[in-house]
């Protein structure tokens, strides 16, 4: 009988633990989605504003792309040699041949070598064109090197550019950067690009892939990601097929 009190005590104290816990990793749960719910609105800010620029993404190559990775505030690490590491959002037209309207987004990770064009840490936002089925699906089962699995090319820039779009197209990934408020087509050979498998499972609440979140079943369209939807169904809001 003397234990009783002793056992009593105990059981308290774990279930405080218990609750401190699960406190803790619910707390470090929310972060983590919020953290994706801030690149996709970033990727849906970045989007909105590069279409609205005058001499943007050409209408044609827009209107043939089968995904669009948009990863705001990529950071180079040094100056010449060094490190580029970012995170964003991968959006791809509905459907197995992803030729229907723009479908829920995926979450991506950027990483590759240093390209020389910029200074310090500064910060670069990319948006990449998929521009065919093969350069799709090899992005969602797998990383993918540019350049090496998968041919790239800096995109055209411009109204006038349109008129060259059949080059582009023989490209599977179309590769453009914004930095200091100036647009403009940049190579991102050697880079490599792939699935962030933590950042959608924070999002989205349970572990999901990338393919099962593109490809279905249709998953719940986070608020965060209406802006870069809304952006990219206002410029192309269907496939124009080659």
């Amino acid at each position: 009988m003397s234990r009783v009190p002793w056992l009593r005590g105990n059981c308290r104290a774990c279930g405080l633990a218990v609750l401190v816990i699960s406190s803790v990793a619910s707390a470090a749960d929310t972060k983590a989605k919020q953290k994706q719910e801030d690149r996709l609105q970033n990727a849906g800010t970045v989007m909105d504003e590069i279409l609205n620029i005058p001499d943007n993404i050409p209408h044609e190559l827009l209107a043939k792309a089968k995904c669009v990775v948009v990863l705001p505030s990529v950071v180079k690490a040094a100056f010449i040699v060094g490190g580029t590491y970012g995170r964003g959002a991968m959006v791809c037209r509905n459907g197995n041949d992803f030729t229907g309207t723009w479908g829920t987004p995926a979450m991506y990770v950027l990483e590759g070598g240093s390209f020389g064009f910029q200074i310090g840490g500064e910060a670069t936002d990319f948006v990449l064109l998929i521009m065919n089925e093969r350069g799709a699906s090899s992005l969602l089962h797998s990383k993918v090197k540019l350049g090496g699995d998968l041919s790239v090319a800096a995109g055209p820039v411009g109204r006038s550019a349109e008129a060259n779009t059949d080059a582009y197209l023989r490209s599977e990934v179309l590769t453009y950067s914004r930095s200091r408020g100036l647009f403009a087509c940049v190579s991102l050979e050697g880079a490599s690009v792939r699935p962030d498998n933590e950042g959608d499972q924070a999002l989205y609440g349970r572990k999901v892939s990338a393919s099962e979140i593109v490809l279905g079943p249709a998953q719940a369209m986070p608020i965060s990601a209406h802006k870069l939807i809304a952006s990219l169904e206002k410029a192309s809001p269907r496939l124009k097929k080659s």
